[in-house]
């Protein structure tokens, strides 16, 4: 009996000193992993510098150089008179910056040309200097000194003056008179003559990459937040319970539904319409590592896409493989297909029996996902990435919720971190934890009287920060605001009271206003509105779980809000909503069933609205971007049958169906559709017609 008694004991303090192992891992790998991350961005780099100059070789041959920055920080030419001397009679090209037949050469680069006449330096079509032939050739000239930087550009004849007997010498201090180089040409052939020099310090303010230092730290952030979060989860075991299983049974059954969106899934991968800005997109990848990190050279002058451009290094690495479209989109279809399993398999049966049991919902659900998805997530645009992790997301929210545990809460917030890491419209995954921090906080308290606050609060910093090690790899907090400030300076960067852009845009006759553009967005609002206006009237919902319900409509509105701080105002940033308004339509279809709208007035009037959104819908064209428009029909008028257009037929129906919802408001309660006079839940003293909205909206609901 002592000994059994002393066996327990043994085995009581080893459990304790095991917890208090852990407690002390959890804390001090998770600080460790906190710190680190956040010191990732100061840490030092190694930046490469480069020159280009030329002749190369003593030879006078054509140099392509094309670079990323496009123009150079500083540029000096100089060019001995002699050269002009040896031209032919007809001239020629001594030196430019681009090839003189080049697209648009005149207007972004730097040439030094010699007529019968004259010599002239131009740069981005402004006459630098211009000066009489004969004076040139005259004993007198030296040479042609030209300098380009911050400070402007100017041409100086040495050994020439004006009238007025000074050096001649003329140019513009204009900061972006600086040429676009893309190598150096000349007309001219055979041994480079002695003085003739050509030299351009190339802007590589962002070609870094990490010193040993900077890795070394890298490295072991991310492996202290890992092993912070296995600290984590055997503290979540201290409760007794165990979850029953990774991955529920409800993952393993396959469906009619299932089959339906992967085939639609797969289908329109291959046959459907890509984005506006895939072209440009694939370039970046492309000239990723030429250029050494992830440039945007289409609209803010080779600038990193840093904080925001994780995603677009996987498209880089990606085309190593092949950049051939069917590869080079496979993330965007495996976010479409993860998507669905996850409302299918999680967020539907987690809003309640009602909704996860109801095929018309399912199948809601599948539709709403599908249009929402093909307009907008089909092409190299984050936007498909950004709704895979918002989902995520609140499922690993409700997760957390459901077991009352913090290690979902955790895998939440690094899911929500690296959403936000891919562009600024990932707020909706922050929308997601926003959603959810009240009742997270309420688990955080209860548990932490079990092992303490730092064991949970630590793990929970190093997830939220362990993306910095990601977004500043390669680059510094200096670089990353250098990069800020450009993006800010060029635009577009709008203000957040614009916001009424995005939804002007959406309504304009345009392709971002087009037919297929509008359905998944306004589908998704009217579902939204409509189902905070039921549950609001009906507090409990027999089969509907309000508390994910009431957070999943949260994250919609949460994001709505937030995207009114993004610097851009593009329509394309509704493809967010393609996963969560999935999920909101399965919600609405069983909010305006028959079992919770009893009364078919209130029916009616959610048909009209749904009336009234398609023939708004319709009242567009049928546009698609580029290419992707050829052959479609509609695809630049509103969409008719034998001369009347679709949207006047919804437009007409939405009329009838709203009479029809009126006259059932004030029809008697025999007529009327509502419940019948036998019913127990009747007023007996409810007027017929002025009283009968106030009795039916608080108890027929």
């Amino acid at each position: 009996m002592t000994m059994t008694h002393a066996a327990e004991a043994a085995a009581t303090e080893a459990a304790t000193r095991d917890v208090q192992l852990t407690r002390w891992i959890a804390t001090i790998a998770g600080l460790l992993g906190f710190f680190l991350s956040i010191a990732t961005p100061l840490l030092p780099v190694v930046q490469t510098t480069a020159t280009l100059n030329w002749p190369q070789q003593g030879q006078l041959n054509n140099v392509t150089a094309p670079l990323i920055s496009q123009v150079p920080v500083t540029m000096t030419v100089n060019v001995p008179c002699t050269v002009v001397r040896s031209m032919p009679p007809a001239g020629g090209m001594v030196l430019g910056t681009a090839p003189k037949n080049g697209k648009d050469a005149a207007l972004q680069a730097l040439f030094v040309n010699v007529t019968r006449d004259r010599v002239d330096v131009t740069d981005r079509n402004v006459v630098i200097a211009s000066v009489p032939r004969a004076q040139v050739v005259s004993p007198r000239c030296q040479r042609i000194e030209i300098t380009s930087s911050h400070a402007g550009t100017f041409a100086t004849f040495v050994g020439l003056t004006d009238p007025a007997g000074r050096p001649l010498r003329s140019g513009f201090n204009d900061p972006n008179l600086r040429p676009q180089i893309v190598g150096v040409f000349t007309d001219l052939t055979g041994p480079a003559p002695s003085g003739l020099k050509f030299s351009a310090s190339i802007d590589t303010r962002f070609s870094t990459r990490p010193t040993l230092l900077k890795l070394a730290a890298i490295v072991v952030a991310i492996g202290s937040t890992v092993v912070a979060l296995v600290a984590l989860w055997r503290l979540d075991q201290l409760d007794g319970r165990r979850m029953r299983r990774l991955i529920p049974a409800t993952w393993r059954g396959f469906t009619l539904v299932d089959a339906t969106v992967i085939f639609a899934f797969l289908l329109w991968h291959v046959i459907g319409a890509n984005s506006s800005d895939d072209g440009y997109i694939l370039g970046m990848a492309r000239v990723a590592d030429h250029a050494g990190y992830m440039s945007n050279y289409f609209r803010w002058f080779g600038s990193p896409e840093d904080p925001f451009g994780w995603y677009y290094n996987l498209l880089a690495l990606m085309t190593h493989v092949s950049d051939q479209s069917i590869w080079i989109r496979l993330p965007d279809l495996v976010a479409g297909l993860m998507c669905w399993l996850l409302l299918s398999r999680e967020v539907l049966p987690r809003l309640g029996p009602a909704v996860a049991s109801s095929k018309a919902a399912v199948w809601a659900a599948a539709m709403v996902l599908l249009t929402a998805w093909m307009p907008f997530n089909n092409g190299l645009r984050p936007e498909p990435i950004i709704a895979l992790g918002s989902l995520i997301t609140y499922v690993l929210i409700e997760r957390s919720m459901r077991y009352s545990r913090m290690t979902p809460a955790a895998l939440a917030v690094v899911a929500a971190a690296f959403t936000l890491g891919i562009q600024p419209t990932g707020l909706i995954a922050v929308a997601a934890l926003v959603a959810g921090g009240r009742p997270i906080l309420r688990i955080l308290v209860r548990r932490h009287r079990l092992v303490g606050t730092w064991p949970l609060v630590a793990p929970l910093l190093a997830a939220g920060f362990v993306v910095l090690t990601v977004v500043f790899a390669d680059q510094t907090l200096a670089t990353v605001l250098e990069a800020t400030r450009i993006r800010s300076s060029i635009g577009p960067s709008q203000a957040w009271y614009t916001e009424n852009l995005r939804y002007y845009y959406l309504i304009l006759p345009t392709v971002d206003g087009s037919l297929s553009r509008r359905f998944g967005f306004l589908i998704t609002a009217l579902c939204l509105f409509a189902a905070v206006f039921i549950m609001l009237r009906r507090k409990r919902v027999p089969g509907v779980a309000r508390g994910p319900a009431w957070r999943l409509m949260g994250v919609i509105f949460g994001t709505m809000f937030f995207l009114m701080f993004t610097p851009t105002k593009w329509v394309h940033h509704f493809g967010l909503f393609a996963a969560v308004g999935a999920a909101m339509a399965a919600l609405t279809t069983v909010l305006v069933s028959p079992k919770v709208l009893r009364w078919s007035r209130n029916r009616m009037a959610f048909l009209a609205a749904l009336m009234f959104l398609l023939a708004l819908c319709f009242a567009t064209t049928n546009g698609w971007w580029y290419v992707s428009s050829y052959g479609v029909p509609f695809n630049s008028s509103m969409p008719k049958i034998d001369g009347i257009t679709i949207s006047t037929i919804f437009f007409v129906l939405f009329a009838l169906v709203a009479l029809y919802a009126i006259w059932l408001h004030f029809a008697p309660r025999d007529r009327g559709g509502g419940p019948s006079s036998a019913s127990p839940d009747r007023g007996a003293g409810a007027d017929r017609r002025g009283g009968s909205w106030q009795y039916c909206s608080s108890r027929r609901w």
